[in-house]
């Protein structure tokens, strides 16, 4: 069996020198008082549905920003600069609104009135807005406004099989990231109204959890408690397309009760299956393959392979402009890196559980003294400054005291929003 570093010097030049990242930004357009923007998308943007670079979310008021594959960090930073400056140039043309710098939304109004993306009235922009249409009677619209970066990442020579055990260790460690770089541990109350939640007050309207560091990936963020029964495994291509194919063919009653289509005949959702589509199922990183026109994302992975990682769980970072750092990027390359060359045993159930365990008190507790996470084998368990206690110390110094700065001070919970 190979170590660590005898995969890291089997490394060759031309491999590092091929890497490529690209990076998706999604932000809320906002008012001047902090409440969403209930505008349709900027007609001087494009088409939501053709545009490369610009479109629309789950929101009309959801505005997602994407680049190209690039060799180097410092140039998929400036093509993310320049759309956000030709958006903010757009934007500013027709009216005063901004783009929302956090993860967790601005002022809300109530659920039925955040307007759902329109793509035409196309056969494919049809089914776009329907998909969109059925996530919100399924999980609600506040939710589906929650923001955050996606940071695609591939590596020339890398097999399926070595993409998926990357997944696995990602998945053990993710926690790491959420420590260093989770930016949401505070919420405008309009988002939990009438809701259950375990938040505090911090200011007139912004609710928070005094040790959180993400609440976008915690119980309040991208959770199903129908997806909860998917135990997905990552251990194969094979098994974890038929466990996606499983979901996506799977009668689920409670959407079955929503039906297809309303009594007026307009559609309710896609599909009554526990997933409409494969990208319903919320993950903190996806094995990705680019599609050819009209084909399902399914097929594309099982027909061709992985082709590049879509890392999930990273907030946008309130005091950058373009919501990440060059020296952010970097970490995620590392980190990635090490993901990859580094031992991947099969995961179980069991590990799965206690994965979902371990993101879930990262994201509400992770910055309270001595708290522990679960770690495989089952038994062990670390604090979570000791779990990364040789990277933290000796590697991310300025990572941890970026993280500190998250911490929701009162100043800013004071600014977190506006009255919805």
């Amino acid at each position: 069996m190979t170590t660590l570093q005898d995969r890291l010097k089997a490394l060759t030049p031309a491999q590092l020198q091929g890497m490529r990242r690209g990076i998706e930004k999604e932000s809320l357009r906002a008012q001047p008082g902090g409440g969403l923007a209930l505008t349709p998308h900027p007609a001087a943007l494009g088409s939501a549905l053709t545009h490369p670079s610009i479109t629309t979310d789950f929101s009309e008021s959801q505005v997602e920003l994407v680049t190209g594959a690039h060799k180097h960090v410092e140039a998929a930073l400036e093509e993310l600069t320049q759309i956000h400056q030709f958006t903010y140039r757009a934007m500013q043309d027709i009216g005063d609104e901004m783009l929302w710098v956090s993860s967790m939304p601005c002022g809300l109004p109530t659920d039925e009135t955040i307007p759902i993306a329109r793509f035409g009235s196309s056969n494919v922009g049809r089914a776009k807005s329907v998909y969109r249409m059925g996530l919100s009677h399924r999980y609600g619209r506040r939710m589906q406004t929650i923001s955050g970066i996606h940071y695609n990442w591939s590596l020339p020579g890398v097999t399926s099989e070595q993409y998926f055990a990357l997944i696995r260790n990602f998945r053990r460690q993710a926690f790491l990231l959420l420590y260093l770089f989770g930016a949401s541990p505070a919420v405008c109350s309009s988002f939990v109204a009438g809701r259950q939640h375990e938040l505090q007050q911090l200011a007139e309207h912004t609710m928070y959890m005094p040790y959180g560091t993400s609440l976008r990936m915690g119980r309040l963020g991208y959770q199903s408690d129908a997806q909860a029964s998917l135990a997905v495994s990552y251990n194969s291509l094979e098994g974890y397309g038929a466990s996606l194919q499983d979901a996506l063919t799977r009668p689920y009653p409670a959407y079955e009760a929503v039906g297809i289509r309303n009594p007026g005949g307009d559609y309710n959702q896609l599909a009554t299956t526990l997933l409409q589509i494969e990208n319903e199922f919320y993950g903190t990183i996806r094995p990705k393959r680019v599609i050819k026109p009209g084909e399902r994302p399914l097929h594309a992975l099982r027909e061709r392979g992985v082709e590049y990682i879509e890392v999930r769980l990273m907030d946008l970072d309130p005091f950058v402009p373009v919501g990440i750092t060059a020296q952010t990027m970097r970490f995620l390359d590392v980190f990635l890196l090490h993901c990859l060359l580094e031992s991947s045993p099969p995961d179980t159930p069991q590990e799965i559980a206690e994965l979902k365990h371990n993101q879930h008190h990262t994201a509400a507790r992770g910055r309270e003294p001595g708290l522990l996470l679960k770690r495989w084998p089952r038994g062990a368990a670390d604090r979570v400054g000791r779990r990364g206690g040789g990277p933290v110390r000796a590697h991310c110094r300025r990572a941890r005291c970026r993280a500190r700065r998250r911490a929701a001070p009162r100043s800013a919970g004071r600014r977190q929003c506006g009255t919805a």
